[in-house]
């Protein structure tokens, strides 16, 4: 009995976890008091999630965090892929972002969890934001 839980609690450490919290380092202050920008598009949407069997995930906020054994698919870079696709959808609908003067405002981050038990879980993130172009 000794040896099954030696077995279960070293296949939890050695299982996928990753934790979804989002902390930018970097910073950029931007003046928008003046008529040097207009608005291009708003609540643009991008998202993106990832699926587990045998783990729990937890979601709070623009936070999310999983601990998990097996993973199905998706990728682990959460925030990453939601953002990629934001700038998918805005180029499907506003066209190619390359040597465009283009910034995301009122960035919103959401996230949400889908447990089943513990064998299924299901983590995703989500990002809304408007784009605006800066003008001369």
């Amino acid at each position: 009995m000794r040896l099954f839980g030696f077995a279960f609690v070293l296949t939890m450490l050695i299982g996928c976890a990753s934790t979804g919290k989002f902390n930018s380092t970097n910073l950029t202050n931007v003046e928008l008091s003046q008529a040097n920008f207009r608005v291009i598009a708003t609540n643009v949407y991008g998202e993106a999630s990832s699926h587990y069997l045998l783990g729990l995930s937890f979601a709070q906020g623009g936070e999310t965090q999983t601990a998990a054994l097996i993973s199905l698919g998706g990728d682990r870079l959460l925030y990453k892929v939601a953002l990629e696709n934001l700038w998918r959808n805005f180029e499907q609908t506003y066209g190619n972002v390359e040597g465009r003067s283009l910034a995301l405002v009122n960035v919103r981050f959401d996230s949400d969890a889908l447990n089943v038990l513990i064998f299924y879980t299901r983590p995703k993130i989500s990002v809304r934001a408007d784009v605006i172009e800066f003008v001369e």
